[in-house]
């Protein structure tokens, strides 16, 4: 309904949109990109192109795979102009407070959990683009393997691939972790 609206040009609909898809979107970029100037930039190139391919969107796909299909190809476009540099980690609200839930409070262990979630970041900044971004929109996004195919512009199989090698290769990584 939300998009239906944006499309006829009710900005204060976009804004809805923008509110409710942006911290996914904002996660998956900032794990994607090294530096948050540059995340933000990506998501407002991301932003901006739906609020111009809004009135051409068909609807084929939900408004967050298309969303996370603009963000993808920004990211994209901006590592094409700039070095490939190693992801930093994202500091994460959202990600930190279910870490301080599950932990119960245990100062403890919500050191262990941030030494956890630094060694993840670590490891997924070392995988290749393709794989990293397939396990984010799985595993941190829960898109399904036919949205992820849609967003990376693949097959469901390619999909599958490369999340089973992204979770090998993390698998391995994390060793150390189990």
């Amino acid at each position: 309904m939300l998009a239906r609206r944006a499309r006829v040009g009710d900005r204060d609909a976009f804004a809805q949109l923008v509110d409710r898809h942006g911290p996914a979107l904002h996660r998956y970029a900032s794990r994607m990109l090294d530096d948050p100037s540059e995340t933000a930039d990506c998501l407002q190139d991301a932003f901006a192109d739906a609020w111009r391919g809004l009135p051409g969107w068909e609807g084929r796909a939900a408004v967050r795979t298309w969303l996370f299909t603009l963000v993808t190809n920004a990211v994209r476009r901006h590592q094409s102009r700039h070095l490939r540099r190693t992801p930093r980690p994202v500091e994460d609200e959202q990600l930190r407070t279910r870490v301080a839930a599950d932990t119960g409070q245990d100062p403890a262990r919500i050191v262990e959990m941030d030494d956890f979630v630094r060694a993840l970041d670590a490891a997924l900044g070392r995988l290749p683009e393709g794989q990293r971004s397939t396990w984010l929109l799985r595993e941190v996004e829960g898109l399904s393997y036919a949205e992820i195919a849609e967003v990376s512009a693949a097959t469901p199989d390619v999909v599958r691939g490369r999340l089973a090698r992204a979770r090998a290769t993390l698998e391995v990584a994390m060793e150390d972790w189990r």
